[in-house]
């Protein structure tokens, strides 16, 4: 009875409907929804925001011993903060201001979307790569001819995760590494996620190589210059040569920060090879919040821009009903809050000396950006989220800087080897002859390895195109497995080496991420 009942109280009210359209002609389509829902902080949640940095940025730099920080605030279209603490370098007096150039690491990403956009407009993202990028493979020819600009800078080309960064440590050029992801195993295309800075890489030089120039030159000509970003490159050699620059310091095992490596990253460098200062990342933060206007100049479509803030793939799934689902767009992670209001952010970390945050409600059309010269301590994140907390319920919610450097913490420990590789085993059995290790081995993905005599009598392995660079010496665990201590970006202490009973194969456990690690002896 109650179906029926619905059945007649539904068709008598279609009835009654069509009768009011009969009346009164067709209903106009609905408004779509706002883009997004209305402002909610004004200029004081701001101002009570902006008052904390000092203190804030002063305390956790006592707690970690991050020597240098710079900070730039944006809020409807002026910059509302903009200031250096610290120094440029350990031991030394100079220190960091408004123009201090930093390496931004990953935060380059959603700066060459900006670019790309600029470029290409809205049409260039659907375009296929290896039409202008023909080195560019993939394992699967399909997927090669198919993947667009948009699959690879939102990470769903099914590459896996980082996919070439080891060879970038190896010393092997941009070239090498495009023309050799060929060899890595594909996940589901446009299914998966898997965050790939070479995949990006070549998005971007697709674009640059159909427009005839190099990636720097297009950033430059399409970006910095038009906005006036004069402090900022896609070059290293601007970076290094730059008198007013942050050196990259690392954590020593005794809680000290020294300034050891100086990190290249031309081979990625849409991906991670930008530097610029906090004034410049302000014009930038401006130019986004402003949807691609600068100072009444349009510098980006506003569609093509638009575009990079949409979800494009899933990052991080939901794993509880009430849990919130993470997204990735073109350049961007993409989220919302408890208001619905989008939020879109970018880390960005060397582990040789870097660590950077954007984040932004465009919504409220407001936005910073932490740039430090240290190695991931968890800085720049709490900066940004003690910020926004700050601004948005009036104090943080929570300490954030244990949690965010623990996931620091736990990431650089998920490579690490299983195998203490500094105590040999009780019953330790002894390695064959040197002559039984030494010679040539080839991969197909890591090119060469040389296992030789070292001048002190013990066996050096060598790898990459720049073997004195690539140089350990090997020191014997058990049977025919030795080891050595990795070094680079993506170092992970120590690793093991392993050859085959009969002398023919050599396995870099390391290397070995996604099957590719085993070398092959060549013939004498």
């Amino acid at each position: 009875m109650i179906t029926v009942r619905w059945l007649v109280t539904a068709g008598a009210a279609a009835v009654l409907a069509m009768g009011s359209l009969a009346a009164t002609g067709p209903t106009p389509p609905p408004e779509p929804p706002p883009a997004q829902p209305p402002p909610s902080l004004d200029r004081a949640d701001v101002d009570r925001a902006v008052g904390r940095l000092d203190g804030s940025v002063a305390e956790l730099m006592k707690r970690t011993g991050v020597p240098g920080v710079s900070v730039a605030v944006v809020y409807r279209d002026k910059v509302v903060h903009l200031k250096g603490y610290g120094v440029r370098e350990v031991g030394k007096s100079a220190r960091i201001d408004a123009d201090t150039v930093f390496q931004l690491a990953s935060v380059s990403k959603p700066i060459a979307s900006t670019v790309v956009s600029g470029a290409v407009g809205v049409d260039g993202w659907q375009k296929p790569v290896n039409p202008a990028l023909p080195e560019f493979r993939l394992k699967d020819p399909w997927v090669t001819s198919h993947v667009t600009v948009a699959d690879l800078f939102s990470h769903r080309s099914g590459l896996p995760d980082h996919a070439g960064d080891l060879l970038e440590d190896l010393g092997y050029d941009q070239e090498y590494i495009l023309s050799h992801l060929r060899y890595e195993p594909l996940a589901p295309f446009r299914a998966s996620y898997a965050y790939t800075n070479f995949g990006l890489t070549a998005a971007a030089e697709s674009v640059a190589a159909e427009k005839g120039v190099p990636w720097a030159k297009l950033a430059e000509d399409t970006l910095y210059k038009p906005a006036g970003m004069n402090h900022t490159s896609s070059r290293f050699e601007d970076f290094v040569s730059n008198p007013d620059r942050a050196h990259g310091h690392v954590k020593e095992a005794d809680g000290t920060w020294k300034a050891l490596y100086v990190r290249d990253p031309d081979a990625q460098s849409p991906a991670g090879g930008v530097s610029s200062s906090a004034r410049d990342m302000a014009t930038w933060l401006r130019l986004q919040l402003a949807n691609g206007s600068l100072d009444g100049r349009r510098i980006v479509a506003e569609d093509a821009l638009d575009l990079t803030h949409h979800p494009e793939a899933v990052a991080s799934p939901a794993h509880a009903p009430a849990a919130r689902t993470g997204f990735y767009g073109l350049g961007w992670n993409v989220s919302y809050d408890d208001q619905g209001r989008l939020r879109l952010s970018h880390t960005g970390a060397f582990a040789q000396g870097a660590h950077t945050n954007v984040t932004m409600l465009p919504g409220e059309r407001l936005g910073i950006v932490v740039l430090t010269n240290g190695a991931p301590a968890g800085v720049a994140d709490t900066v940004a989220l003690d910020f926004f907390d700050t601004a948005q319920e009036g104090k943080p919610s929570r300490d954030w800087l244990p949690l965010v450097n623990g996931l620091y913490e736990q990431e650089a420990d998920a490579g690490v080897s299983p195998t203490d590789y500094a105590k040999a085993p009780a019953h330790a059995r002894p390695a064959k002859a040197d002559s039984a290790y030494t010679g040539t081995y080839t991969s197909a993905y890591y090119g060469r390895l040389t296992v030789a005599k070292g001048e002190d009598g013990g066996l050096v392995l060598r790898l990459g195109p720049e073997t004195e660079r690539q140089s350990y010496r090997l020191t014997h665990y058990d049977g025919d497995t030795f080891s050595f201590p990795t070094r680079g970006e993506n170092a992970v202490g120590p690793t093991g080496v392993t050859f085959s009973p009969d002398g023919k194969t050599v396995r870099v456990e390391y290397l070995d991420q996604e099957g590719l690690g085993t070398f092959t002896r060549t013939a004498s």
